[in-house]
């Protein structure tokens, strides 16, 4: 029994206010002007109740509106930006491109020209405007139906994309209700922004928000796209224009239909009059101003150091997925080590020698195709083997269902395509099948080129091919080719820091390597590029310096061939290593840009530094979210930095050095120091080359895109031939600009009295066959140990010594 009154009492409890606000209204022996008041005084309270049901959405009637949380911190997709070294912005990434600006970026031409033409009491109302709705309603009745919504609404449909469909809760999917329902809970909406934010801060909010074609998203990228300016400097006549396209952005876009958007200018421009914030006189000469535009559509790949923008995306992505980032849409500023003037020597010195370079391939292969097997025969069925593997073929094959006729036929069918040319134009727009296409392009060399700051790894320039638009395969990230005799220094590294120096001595003689692959029994005997024994000895800064495969194979041989696995792996190579014994020669794929990197303990004193592409990145309000701090290991001892400092000099200063190219530019100052190694892999199908400085080092590699398009020739087909000019031009032009005196530098030596050891200088001896070596000659006459250029005089033959040594046989504890 006390159970039951007890119910009974709180059901009259929860009712009580609801009987008497309902007899209140209902005003029961009231005078009838009582009544009649309350009745109106009901109107707004029904509203409201109306109101906040469909904000709380009420037994799911009306589908949810945005919580106050997320109206408190608002999610709308906005563009990382990218910046060089020096703060020079290099391009966006972005789904929607729009970079928020603040109510003080505004000029007061475009707010006021927005409220006199969207929302003339945005003032005085508090998200919903009554009097404008009254009108809209008026209108309506009289068949001239028009927009009501204020900026605040307007805001909230963009922010929140409150009509897309479904979402509309139960009342939403009768007839007729969908609109309404959508229009409720924008005025919701609308009035909770309008207590969170000022009419300031909505007004830059919306302005961020609205979409003005053609991929711009915002005032900020609209500026930038129609009249190429922030919005602080736009004209009231330039204001007019894009707060006229809000009405309809394709029907007056000032790019598709001029002549109306410039009628809808005029119109708004006359609003202002009508508003008095403009004279009429004002107005009559705004109107008469022509259309005047600086149009230019951003795209992703818009800007500047395309290659690197996209392999530094790719380097973070492991950060942004632990962070929850998306660079895409939250508006992070990318603050990078690229440096923009020699991001442009780069590309420049990439384009000179390439163009050349492609110039010499086609006189070479004139009236034959390019791509030949191991004894230069054209081999067959290639461009239909390499087409086969291509998406475009793939899609052919299931548009014909699997039938690889039709599918063949369809791709050698004419179509029009616009082809890369190393004319001035970069393309030529012509008709031709795909498969005539790939033929076409399979004739291009390729090439990459990096350079790094070696005491810290930061990467300064970065030229992934010889155009981005048509090849967006990147050669110094993504490729892994064979680096041929670039490979070499770790080996002569691993005997200098295992009791060897450079001026040890070693037969120039064959060598045959017998090994076991898969429990097979093999052998291997490698050769010089000259295919020279002649059974002299050799000091080991000689044998780099002419890259002699037979002297390098026999170091190997006597330190053990994991040991050049175990130095090259502490250098930085992280691509996985062959262990069998052609690894010495570089015969194991690796990246350039890995490559390029684990050079950098040979002239930063021994230290290993990971390449790296970023100094510290932002969020949209400056809040730095992470900071680069390089870190720097020591892996070597001073004196084999030092004793490698004097092999790479010796690449130059030795006779026949296969880097004497490096002498035909003008680097060579009194204040710096070069050095460097070039590379050949198998059939001159990749050529390298790695160039040293105490403050720089570049790397280049040139080949084509398939290893069986090459060269046939040593005299043409070498590194030094192909990759060395790409580095030689790009360290002339930085040498020689006054901006970079900070690259100026000597090696720094440590102090090592066994003068022996290293102070070796090998004579010259003519070779009547000298053109035919992978190196330069008729450069200069000679070079002294400091690189110097002294006159060459005739010089006795080098006294031939023999020693007894045989081939040997490399056992499995070798390995």
């Amino acid at each position: 029994m006390y159970f039951r009154k007890s119910e009974k009492s709180f059901l009259v409890k929860l009712l009580t206010p609801v009987v008497a606000t309902s007899r209140f209204f209902m005003a029961k022996d009231k005078p009838i002007p009582v009544k009649l008041l309350r009745w109106v005084l009901l109107i707004p309270v029904l509203i409201i109740a109306l109101l906040v049901a469909v904000d709380l959405n009420i037994f799911w009637l009306f589908g949810k509106s945005p919580r106050m949380g997320l109206m408190m911190n608002p999610k709308v997709n906005e563009a990382s930006e990218v910046y060089s070294s020096e703060g020079a912005l290099l391009g966006k990434f972005f789904y929607e491109n729009r970079v928020a600006v603040t109510f003080d970026e505004l000029p007061p031409e475009l707010t006021k020209t927005l409220i006199a033409t969207e929302d003339e009491r945005f003032y005085t109302h508090h998200g919903v405007d009554i009097q404008g709705l009254a009108g809209v309603l008026f209108d309506a009745a009289k068949g001239d139906a028009r927009g009501g919504s204020t900026i605040t609404q307007q805001l909230v449909k963009n922010m929140y994309n409150t009509r897309k469909k479904g979402g509309q809760g139960l009342v939403g999917k009768l007839p007729g209700m969908r609109m309404i329902v959508i229009k409720l809970r924008e005025w919701t909406t609308a009035i909770k922004l309008e207590v969170r934010y000022s009419k300031k801060d909505i007004l830059a909010m919306y302005l961020n928000t609205v979409d003005f074609g053609s991929t711009a998203f915002g005032i900020y990228t609209a500026s930038k796209t129609y009249f190429g300016i922030e919005p602080k400097d736009l004209t009231w006549e330039q204001s007019a224009l894009l707060v006229g396209m809000l009405k309809a952005t394709t029907t007056y876009s000032p790019i598709k239909n001029p002549d109306k958007s410039v009628k809808r200018r005029n119109v708004v421009l006359k609003q202002l009059a009508v508003k008095g914030i403009l004279t009429q006189d004002q107005v009559d000469s705004l109107t008469q101003i022509p259309l005047e535009l600086d149009y230019s559509v951003e795209s992703p790949y818009s800007g500047s150091a395309k290659y690197f923008r996209l392999a530094m995306l790719e380097s973070l992505k492991p950060w942004f997925k632990e962070n929850k980032l998306d660079p895409y849409a939250d508006g992070l500023k990318i603050y990078t080590t690229l440096d923009t003037g020699m991001q442009r020597y780069a590309e420049e010195s990439v384009r000179q020698n390439m163009k050349n370079l492609q110039r010499v391939f086609d006189e070479h292969w004139r009236g034959e195709n390019p791509w030949v097997d191991e004894n230069e025969k054209e081999i067959p069925g290639f461009l239909e083997m390499t087409i086969s593997t291509t998406g475009f073929y793939k899609d052919l094959l299931k548009k014909h269902k699997g039938d690889s006729s039709k599918a063949w036929i369809e791709a050698k069918d004419p179509r029009p395509t616009t082809l890369f040319s190393w004319a001035d134009t970069a393309a030529i727009d012509t008709i031709m099948s795909f498969y005539d296409e790939q033929a076409y392009y399979k004739r291009f060399l390729h090439t990459g080129m990096v350079s790094l700051d070696p005491q810290d790894g930061a990467i300064r320039s970065y030229v992934g091919d010889i155009n981005f638009d048509f090849f967006k395969y990147d050669n110094v990230s993504q490729s892994q080719r064979q680096p041929g005799s670039t490979f070499k220094p770790f080996l002569y590294l691993a005997a200098m820091e295992n009791g060897w120096r450079p001026c040890d001595s070693v037969v120039n003689q064959p060598v045959t390597i017998r090994y076991r692959e898969k429990g097979e029994e093999k052998t291997w005997s490698p050769h010089n590029a000259d295919w020279n024994t002649s059974g002299t000895k050799h000091t080991l800064k000689n044998a780099m310096a002419l890259s002699l495969n037979t002297i390098t194979v026999q170091v190997a041989q006597k330190i053990g061939f994991r040991k050049v696995n175990e130095y090259a792996e502490k250098m930085g190579i992280t691509s996985p290593l062959d262990t069998f014994p052609s690894l010495c020669l570089g015969s194991s794929d690796v990246s350039l840009l890995e490559l390029v990197g684990s050079y950098c303990p040979f002239v930063n004193g021994g230290y290993r530094v990971e390449p790296h592409y970023v100094t510290k990145i932002t969020d949209s309000k400056g809040k730095v979210l992470f900071e680069a701090k390089p870190k720097r290991q020591k892996i070597l001892t001073d004196k084999g930095v030092f004793y490698m400092l004097h092999m790479f000099r010796g690449t130059l200063t030795e006779p026949y050095g296969t880097t004497q190219a490096l002498f035909s530019y003008d680097i060579f100052k009194k204040d710096i120091e070069f050095g460097g190694k070039t590379g050949t892999s198998s059939n001159h199908s990749d050529g390298w080359f790695i160039g040293l400085s105490p403050k720089m080092i570049a790397g280049s590699w040139v080949g084509g895109s398939e290893r069986a398009v090459r060269f046939r020739s040593s005299s043409l087909g070498e590194g030094c031939k192909t990759a060395l000019p790409n580095v030689g031009l790009f360290f002339e032009k930085v040498v020689n600009d006054s901006r970079y005196k900070k690259v100026h530098a000597k090696f720094t030596l440590p102090d090592v009295t066994d003068a022996e050891c290293y102070m070796c200088h090998t004579k010259y001896i003519t070779r009547p066959d000298s053109m035919l070596l992978d190196s330069t000659l008729g450069l200069v006459d000679s070079v002294d140990e400091f690189g110097n250029i002294v006159t060459r005089a005739a010089a006795p033959a080098e006294e031939s010594v023999e020693e007894e040594t045989t081939a040997t046989e490399l056992i499995e504890e070798l390995f």
